[in-house]
């Protein structure tokens, strides 16, 4: 793989042709971090040196060996305080490791969409899961996307949402009128999934009036298909549903599935979401991993992995 100088104002960048192979290898160096001897290359024109590992996402990253281990502890319902006392490291470290697998977990998700590009989806199920951040009386409406046969997550979107029954009086005196952002959640989560989508998909949802008006604007050709909601479970399964058939199976599973892998879902937990940013990050890591480790996986699907990519990957 041929490096190039990362040093901005370095005249190398403007050398072109043949003649412009000025980076030569320039010995190794041992990170301590993952023990790994790692090659160090110079530049002859400005006699900068630099790494491979200049080019990677986790440049300056310390305590490589938590990252793994972490993703893992996260999808596993984990809290991050937990997770920083598992690991032996500060809790500052964990919140910044979450953004950078977020990030991580972006990336994949985005491969596996391009995956579907040329195998669309014929049969999806759209639902919401309902959460909150920081107390009850501010409700969150988390929109999913889930492939009716193989379980797996397209896609979400987290939605402010005002709080109902007896909360609502109680929001309202204390924190005042809180905006409906359902409806344009909707709307935007089905617009970034459609290209990954047959246009003459069948797409399953319960008997919210809502959807059909959402569906119909961004498939206009797709099969809406509704059915009656059922009453979930009290004990043991949360989000499936007292039914001997149920529908929309797949997505009330990987909603039950949420709500017991991450610890912020839990029915009955102290772990409750602060921002909404550290809810769509923790859901990100999460869609990842529920994607490629938890659902079944599609031999075909072999997304092409830079170098670069393969070693931020370890």
């Amino acid at each position: 793989m041929k490096y190039s100088c990362p040093d901005p104002k370095c005249p190398s960048r403007d050398l072109h042709g043949p003649d412009s192979e000025h980076i030569i290898r320039f010995g190794t160096f041992f990170r301590k971090s993952d023990s790994r001897h790692i090659d160090r290359f110079r530049c002859q024109v400005c006699k900068g040196t630099f790494s491979r590992s200049s080019f990677l996402p986790n440049y300056h990253q310390k305590a490589r060996r938590i990252t793994q281990p972490l993703n893992e502890l996260l999808c596993s319902g984990v809290s991050q305080r937990r997770a920083a006392m598992l690991l032996g490291v500060a809790r500052t470290t964990i919140s910044r490791r979450v953004r950078y697998l977020a990030e991580k977990g972006r990336r994949r998700n985005e491969r596996h969409l391009h995956y579907l590009e040329r195998h669309p989806a014929m049969e999806l199920q759209i639902d919401d899961l309902e959460t909150h951040e920081h107390t009850k009386c501010k409700p969150l409406s988390v929109s999913l996307v889930v492939q009716a046969k193989t379980r797996k997550i397209l896609g979400f979107r987290v939605s402010r949402m005002p709080a109902k029954g007896r909360l609502s009086k109680i929001a309202l005196e204390k924190y005042g009128p809180r905006p409906d952002e359902r409806k344009a959640g909707w709307a935007n989560l089905l617009s970034s999934v459609k290209a990954y989508v047959s246009p003459s998909a069948t797409i399953t949802s319960d008997d919210n009036p809502n959807y059909p008006k959402v569906v119909r604007r961004c498939f206009p050709d797709a099969t809406h298909v509704t059915v009656k909601g059922g009453r979930g479970a009290i004990t043991g399964q949360g989000e499936l549903k007292k039914l001997k058939f149920d529908p929309i199976f797949s997505l009330n599973h990987t909603c039950a599935m949420l709500r017991a892998n991450l610890n912020r879902l839990f029915r009955r937990t102290w772990c409750t979401t602060k921002t909404i940013q550290g809810l769509i990050n923790h859901l990100t890591i999460y869609v990842a991993f529920h994607n490629r480790r938890l659902t079944k996986f599609d031999p075909d699907f072999e997304p092409a992995v830079s170098p670069a990519t393969a070693i931020a990957a370890s």
